[in-house]
């Protein structure tokens, strides 16, 4: 008995050392831990390339598997076996080929129009700037207030900004020149060993949709080895929660962008809008990131097309706010439901915290993780407030706090001493 409470003692301390060195480590000295994980995350890429990619289409294929299953009970009367392996490389199959097929349908239509579009754009970037310097100088040239301001504020600056160029940008530039070549032959080696992870992530993830069940009773049993059956169960339910949050929100959001994107493309194909493939890209693409994606993409793509034509600029803004609000009144809640349960102001706090440390994924993933971390806060307050009897209704506690006894008692006293005098 004492040697395992020995033990536990032990472990304890080695435990809390080790967290005390990381902590240290990682904040107040070299990072050896954050160097160590991000070695690690580069190395296991196409793994996680092919966890990502096999969570995604796993849908489709279950989807796939229980209309084959259909078919044939339709066809031969027969009914397949519950785990039939041939069913299921028929799905994962039909599944990879027909989301690489609708990739490179969709690449082969798009890309060629969108480098039509930036060819177009880089030939007609003098004549924009021409009519740029155009306004500014009709600006100027009106003498009123803004003008007088802003020329000001261009004749104080310029000094500062030619000490800027002479000083800073120039010999920035000349030594820039000399790894420019190297810089190419790195881009072009990461273009190369993203599309070899890619590739291993793809076939990583047939193998992941082949076991998904054998894979699932596995961690199952893991979690039921190594915690108590009730916290076991906790940890299940949570997970639950968890996968339904991320597949609700992340695959929800993908499947609404892509929609966006499209009807993007076919109404300003419609209405003979400017660089319309690189529009509809812009906005299906800044589309994921809620609530500020939206006007990610609609400015820089209004101030493209205002170079081209101000009439047409006007048009898009208003088709675009029509578009925003079919999305987040209508497609929106049809598609995502309410799959992460948090209010407007928490999705905005979330989407700024997760842009701060994650950038622009941050701010795509910074939703469910923050609805995930506040089911997990729900459910802790609500398990401790059982534990006292106590409701666990948030307006229950509205109003409960009463005046303290000897307060009310003092002002009762005092009350009958003002009446006796």
């Amino acid at each position: 008995m004492r040697r395992t409470q020995y033990f536990k003692w032990g472990l304890t301390a080695f435990l809390t050392v080790c967290a005390v060195l990381i902590f240290y480590d990682t904040f107040y000295q070299a990072g050896t831990l954050q160097r160590f994980v991000s070695r690690l995350a580069s190395i296991l890429a196409p793994v996680l390339y092919g966890f990502a990619i096999a969570y995604l289409l796993t849908p489709i294929m279950s989807w796939l598997e229980k209309t084959i299953r259909a078919l044939w009970r339709r066809a031969t009367k027969k009914e397949l076996k519950p785990r039939s392996g041939a069913l299921r490389l028929v799905s994962i199959l039909l599944t990879e080929a027909a989301v690489i097929f609708l990739l490179y349908l969709l690449m082969s239509v798009l890309i060629p129009q969108v480098a039509d579009s930036v060819t177009t754009l880089i030939n007609n970037a003098e004549s924009y700037y021409r009519k740029v310097y155009r306004w500014a100088q009709e600006l100027l040239n009106s003498n009123n207030e803004i003008a007088v301001w802003l020329a000001g504020q261009i004749t104080e600056r310029y000094s500062d900004g030619m000490d800027f160029l002479t000083n800073q940008v120039l010999p920035w530039a000349q030594k820039a020149i000399g790894p420019l070549t190297n810089g190419i032959w790195s881009g072009i080696r990461g273009a190369v060993g993203f599309a070899f992870d890619l590739i291993v992530g793809i076939i990583v993830s047939i193998y992941l949709m082949g076991m998904k069940e054998k894979s699932l009773a596995r961690c199952c049993k893991a979690v039921y080895a190594a915690l108590p059956e009730e916290k076991a169960d906790a940890v299940m339910r949570g997970t639950r929660k968890v996968n339904s949050i991320f597949s609700g929100f992340v695959r929800g959001k993908l499947l609404d962008s892509l929609i966006i994107g499209i009807l993007c493309f076919i109404c300003c194909s419609l209405l003979k809008m400017p660089y319309t493939p690189l529009v509809s890209v812009v906005v299906g693409v800044t589309n994921v990131i809620p609530f500020f994606g939206p006007f990610l993409g609609a400015v820089p793509s209004a101030f493209l097309i205002l170079l081209v034509s101000p009439k047409q600029c006007l048009v898009f803004v208003i088709f675009i706010v029509i578009l925003q609000q079919f999305d987040g009144n209508i497609l929106g809640p049809k598609i995502l439901g309410d799959a992460t349960g948090i209010s407007s102001f928490w999705v905005i706090v979330a989407i700024l915290v997760g842009g701060g440390f994650g950038g622009v994924l941050g701010m795509f993933i910074g939703v469910p993780v923050f609805a995930c971390a506040q089911e997990l806060l729900k459910y802790l307050m609500d398990k401790r407030l059982r534990k006292r009897n106590m409701p666990t209704e948030a307006y229950a506690y509205v109003g409960r706090a009463k005046d303290d006894p000897a307060e009310t008692t003092e002002e009762t006293t005092t009350d009958n001493d003002k009446g006796t005098v």
